[in-house]
């Protein structure tokens, strides 16, 4: 590859990483994965949100090394593609695990994550971990449970008053007669 075109990809891979498209990702090995696979895997997580590209090693470390990211460095080893995307890294590990079930060739390798590297059984562990979505709710329903309950004991003690309001109406009613 001539020096003008590492130029050109290291650029870009440089200008993903300093965007912060790039600050989580998994990394995955594609060896011996045929190309139908490859390509329904790579057309199903892109209609997810994950995007997966193949990098050349040595360049991928140059553009994590300029930004700081030098620690993720150790998971590139061999053949490599990093998958990013989806609402959070963990929508991206339980794509991948998926395929990983599907195409028994296709080896998630680890996954960089808050700037800790994570090896590859930390990474499908990474898959069983709640998504965004998911966490958010769990919040709003956490956050707004006091408020519900403080409003069921509140009405529950009016209910029971008007009740028995209308029990004394109702005896007053029934002696009048």
């Amino acid at each position: 590859m001539s020096t003008y075109i590492k130029e050109l990809i290291q650029g870009e891979l440089e200008q993903k990483v300093s965007d912060g498209k790039v600050k989580e990702f998994l990394v995955v090995s594609l060896m011996g994965v045929g190309g139908v696979d490859n390509n329904a895997m790579r057309g199903d997580l892109k209609q997810k949100g994950v995007q997966m590209f193949v990098v050349k090693n040595s360049l991928f470390k140059r553009a994590l090394r300029n930004q700081n990211l030098d620690s993720a460095g150790s998971l590139f080893a061999g053949p490599c593609a990093v998958a990013i995307g989806g609402d959070s890294i963990v929508d991206a590990a339980k794509e991948l695990v998926g395929w990983t079930k599907k195409v028994k060739t296709l080896e998630l390798k680890g996954a960089f994550v808050d700037g800790t590297v994570l090896d590859a059984a930390a990474a499908v562990d990474l898959s069983k971990m709640p998504t965004l979505k998911e966490l958010q709710s769990q919040m709003a329903g956490v956050i707004t449970s006091p408020a519900s309950r403080l409003a069921a004991t509140i009405s529950s003690q009016g209910s029971q008053i008007s009740g028995c309001v209308k029990a004394i109406i109702e005896k007053a009613e029934k002696n009048a007669a």
